[in-house]
């Protein structure tokens, strides 16, 4: 795995890449994710960015912002429970 933008973030990166790995494959992929379950460490590891200054120098915030805004619709659909 890669490291995180901000050295001092390195082990909230590799919890949260090892989780993300995990339910991708194992539930994303498969179809029978309903939620983002590694979603608070990624609050973690973009609140400790954030505290960083790491992603406001690189301008990543803002493209972060706007890659969220602009799929927000693609992300409740595909989010939505299969119905099994």
């Amino acid at each position: 795995m890669s490291a995180s933008l901000a050295p001092e973030c390195n082990e909230v990166k590799e919890r949260y890449d090892t989780c993300f790995l995990k339910w991708y494959s194992e539930k994303y992929l498969r179809n029978t994710a309903t939620t983002d379950e590694c979603e608070p460490l990624f609050r973690q590891y973009k609140t400790c960015l954030t505290a960083k200054k790491a992603l406001k120098e690189r301008g990543i915030d803002q493209m972060l912002e706007e890659a969220r805004a602009d799929n927000k619709d693609n992300d409740a659909e595909y989010m939505k429970p299969s119905g099994r």
